[in-house]
């Protein structure tokens, strides 16, 4: 008897399906971003995956922010500067993204494989541009964030946070300048690539 109850249990058992911890939220999908010490393009992958999952998602309840959240006004900013931070992240993982197919010279020996390497130059603008997107959102959540009622309030439990709102504001964070210098080098790759011919090797 006590044999049979155990295998009605075991069967029983493995007919319900295993709780699974449900991910709906900005700040859930943002824990899930992480940055390893190697990082490979499927990590990076990855993590543009939970940034942009966490960019669509939907806030959870104040009370579960990653800053204390005091009032209504402390909510509104804590969500700009929140969204400010996530692009601020896929611009960082696009430019890593991109270096993973950039060359940084194209020396008279890599003509044999030009055409590979110009499709990885390609590959390396495209994940560039995307950036250029970012930025755009970034600023334009930061510049919520910099309104006159934000003037004297700030989120303490992010100043990480804040201080990339306030290096925006000034001009000393501008990944327009980075990622156009970078695209101008990238172009210059291309072109010396697309100069070599049969005679280049």
């Amino acid at each position: 008897m006590k044999k049979i109850a155990f295998i009605l249990l075991i069967v029983f058992i493995g007919i319900l399906p295993a709780s699974a911890y449900l991910i709906s939220y900005k700040e859930q999908y943002y824990r899930l971003y992480h940055i390893h010490y190697q990082q490979y393009p499927d990590d990076v992958i990855e993590n543009i995956y939970w940034l942009e999952r966490a960019a669509a998602a939907d806030f959870c309840n104040p009370q579960y922010a990653m800053a204390k959240i005091n009032d209504k006004t402390d909510w509104e900013k804590y969500r700009y500067l929140f969204m400010m931070h996530i692009n601020l992240k896929l611009i960082e993982q696009h430019l890593r993204l991109g270096r993973t197919w950039d060359k940084n010279v194209a020396y008279f020996y890599d003509a044999p494989w030009k055409e590979q390497y110009l499709n990885d130059l390609k590959t390396a603008e495209t994940a560039y541009k995307a950036g250029l997107h970012y930025w755009k959102e970034a600023k334009l959540w930061a510049e919520k964030a910099n309104q006159g009622k934000f003037k004297f309030l700030f989120l303490t439990d992010l100043q990480n946070w804040e201080d990339e709102r306030e290096r925006i504001a000034n001009g000393k964070l501008d990944y327009e300048k980075t990622i156009n210098r970078e695209l101008e080098r990238l172009n210059g790759v291309i072109a010396d690539f697309e100069a070599m011919d049969e005679n280049t090797y």
